[in-house]
């Protein structure tokens, strides 16, 4: 993987960002697929530990938005009991900063109270004050939010509502865009300001993951087939999304924008942070004659 020259190496970590299947990336770029399989685990690692050692000591009052967005592993659920391997639905949570539109945390798991509480945990160790929160109307926050923050936090819920009588509509329907009179925002903790108690910019970054990752997607044949590599391909976008990805209303990075970093980054600059965590291989020094 090391013998390939740093710009093919970030033009295949472009692809492997957009989403593109392994296997279409080892027939462009003419490599081997183990080679675009360790390039992607090597990048998720250092992706993972840069924004560990970076993305914290968040000062001032933040206003968090959380929300979580589906995708699958190797199989959906309804054929997952029949497929030997961790399998089926999985959930990428996430916390966004509204004024600099940075993923402050983000986690890969299942839609339940223990990892919107493992959410919660890395938010608030991030942070260096008091936030307002905002999440959907799941009740896994609530339980996560109080265990973690107690009463040190302004915590609200928005929930959409599709039907005003409250009487059972077909799926069909349900996927109608609710209209502004139906979202109920509701007051959990503290005293949040609800004038910005929404989850509009989470929701719009959700959009974004699954428009620029193709293992996103809702029906495609690019999805991720396994576990770890699913978990490599996000720590990977994250962190294009935070150093390298200019946001349009910021004209900036966001990390730039809050202040993580001075200067708008590339994926050569991910390259390095590889090489600086790959030890060199341990070739000996003479080799025997044959």
């Amino acid at each position: 993987m090391n013998k390939l020259p740093t710009r093919r190496r970030a033009r295949i970590l472009n692809l492997l960002v957009e989403g593109m299947s392994m296997r279409a990336i080892t027939r462009l770029e003419g490599v081997g697929i183990n080679t675009v399989s360790r390039l992607l685990t090597a990048a998720g690692k250092a992706a993972r530990k840069h924004h560990n050692d970076n993305v914290w000591g968040i000062a001032g009052r933040r206003v968090i938005e959380c929300d979580e967005v589906w995708s699958f592993v190797y199989a959906k659920q309804k054929n997952a009991p029949w497929v030997p391997k961790p399998a089926g639905d999985i959930w990428t949570f996430s916390a966004l900063d509204t004024e600099s539109k940075l993923v402050i945390s983000y986690l890969v798991g299942s839609r339940t109270k223990k990892f919107a509480t493992a959410l919660m945990d890395d938010l608030y160790w991030r942070l260096e004050e008091r936030p307002q929160i905002t999440t959907d109307g799941l009740q896994a926050y609530v339980k996560a939010v109080k265990k973690v923050y107690g009463r040190d936090v302004d915590f609200a819920q928005t929930v959409k509502q599709y039907d005003p009588t409250g009487r059972r509509r077909s799926r069909a329907v349900r996927l109608d865009y609710p209209t502004s009179d139906f979202i109920d925002r509701r007051s959990i903790a503290g005293q949040p300001d609800m004038d910005r108690a929404s989850t509009s910019y989470i929701e719009r970054s959700n959009l974004t993951i699954r428009m620029c990752n193709r293992r996103f997607t809702r029906k495609t044949n690019a999805f991720s087939k396994s576990l770890a590599q699913h978990k490599a391909s996000v720590h990977l976008y994250f962190l294009w999304y935070n150093f390298c990805r200019i946001h349009r209303s910021l004209g900036t990075t966001p990390a730039v924008e809050s202040g993580m970093d001075d200067r708008v980054r590339d994926l050569r600059w991910l390259v390095e942070l590889i090489d600086a965590r790959t030890p060199p291989p341990k070739r000996p020094k003479h080799y025997k004659k044959r």
